[in-house]
């Protein structure tokens, strides 16, 4: 499977031969401003001292604060990160929000690891990067496995090192503890934004087959949110099974059923016209719209050929391959980009950042009336951008934040 940061790499050699930006801005682009590895030890239940390797990427801050999630899976590394911190820049770049690009990571398997120990680990992590952290330096948020109790210790632990009040250091925040309304859902919601905007210079239909490749937060809330709005949802999957019925999915009852289950698998035997799938049979089956909403490196092209959907929206970050988005693009398979459709959930954690520092409480409707032009205006400048080069949505949302990017420079 390829290296993600080769993937990104890849991506930015694509861009640069399509746009001129001159040497200078490729090149500072080519490396993060500072990647960090930290060692963190954490007292176990059982009294015994494990070590565990935590990471921080500042890729790029030329915008503002560098701003990026921080992930807890076993497979995490050094490689991944960086790939994430770099498209962090450029999403902040192309929805204008005054932010830099950072991800954040510890190699673990938090499912193994107590309540307690879990919180350890999370303190840990912030007091070995507290001289780099700050809501003027470096912003970090939820990804993967991590969740608002996590991001509540890690900004507890940040004002007892640093005496900092404002709880603008961290994002994604339980809502009593100066988290913003709609975060939860801003990731889905403003994917689906952006799918609105395009929907009519794409020539989809309104009565479109939607499929959904991960069914964590992002993947569930778009569920709900493409059908609520009236479009059919005929499969989801998660890492252990996938279902798919072509009436459509009862989404409600799915979601209730994982949470009951913590699983999709089975749900066939409870939904009339259900059946069971594998997640690459669902990758494969004929749809208007596939919605990646997991990991990276989902479509490659060992199966890329297989793709039968009309449009893909990355909800999950680089799902596609480069390899694989030269083959959709000939065979007509539109792609709106990771570094555009979910970029929802960075605008929304960028506003709870503000409102920290600004003492502020929005409403979700204020969240979300501020949201959706911010999306659908980054929708229409990406597509604009990619019709000019004659080239895919990805590269056009590319040129678009290399060149806001550069003039900061």
């Amino acid at each position: 499977m390829q290296d993600p940061f080769s993937n990104a790499m890849n991506q930015l050699d694509k861009v640069a031969k399509i746009n001129n930006f001159g040497d200078e801005i490729i090149s500072r682009l080519r490396q993060p401003d500072r990647d960090i590895k930290v060692s963190i030890p954490v007292k176990m239940d059982d009294g015994k001292l494990r070590i565990f390797e935590g990471y921080r990427v500042e890729y790029n801050n030329a915008l503002g604060p560098y701003k990026g999630g921080i992930r807890y899976h076993q497979n995490t590394d050094i490689s991944e990160v960086k790939a994430l911190a770099f498209w962090m820049a450029l999403k902040c770049s192309v929805v204008g929000i005054p932010m830099g690009g950072g991800k954040g990571g510890i190699t673990v398997d938090p499912k193994l690891l107590s309540k307690g120990e879990l919180e350890r680990l999370s303190r840990v992590w912030v007091d070995k990067l507290s001289d780099i952290l700050g809501p003027h330096k470096d912003v970090p948020a939820p990804d993967v496995n991590t969740t608002a109790e996590i991001m509540a210790w890690m900004a507890d632990e940040f004002e007892k090192i640093t005496g900092d009040k404002t709880g603008a250091v961290i994002t994604g925040k339980p809502v009593d503890l100066g988290g913003s309304l709609g975060r939860d859902t801003a990731t889905a919601q403003g994917g689906f934004y952006v799918f609105e905007a395009l929907k009519n210079k794409l020539n989809i239909k309104d009565n479109i087959e939607v499929v959904i490749q991960g069914f964590g937060n992002a993947g569930a809330n778009a569920a709900e949110i493409w059908q609520s709005a009236g479009y059919k949802i005929i499969a989801v999957s998660d890492s252990k099974s996938g279902v798919c019925n072509p009436d459509g999915l009862d989404i409600e009852k799915l979601i209730k059923y994982k949470k009951d289950t913590g699983s999709v698998l089975g749900f066939n035997q409870e939904s009339v016209g259900c059946k069971e799938i594998s997640n690459e049979e669902l990758l494969e089956m004929n749809c208007d719209l596939l919605i990646p909403a997991a990991f990276e490196n989902i479509i490659t092209e060992s199966n890329v050929n297989k793709i039968k959907a009309k449009v893909i929206l990355e909800l999950a970050n680089g799902p596609v391959t480069s390899a694989a988005d030269e083959i959709l693009f000939k065979k007509n398979i539109t792609v709106i980009p990771d570094v555009l459709a979910n970029s929802g959930g960075v605008v929304v954690s960028y506003f709870e950042w503000d409102q920290n520092l600004k003492n502020e409480h929005w409403t979700k409707k204020q969240v979300f009336e501020k949201l959706q032009p911010i999306m659908t205006i980054s929708a229409e400048n990406v597509y604009s951008k990619a019709q000019e080069s004659n080239s895919d949505l990805r590269m056009g949302a590319f040129i678009l934040a290399i060149e806001n990017i550069k003039k900061h420079y």
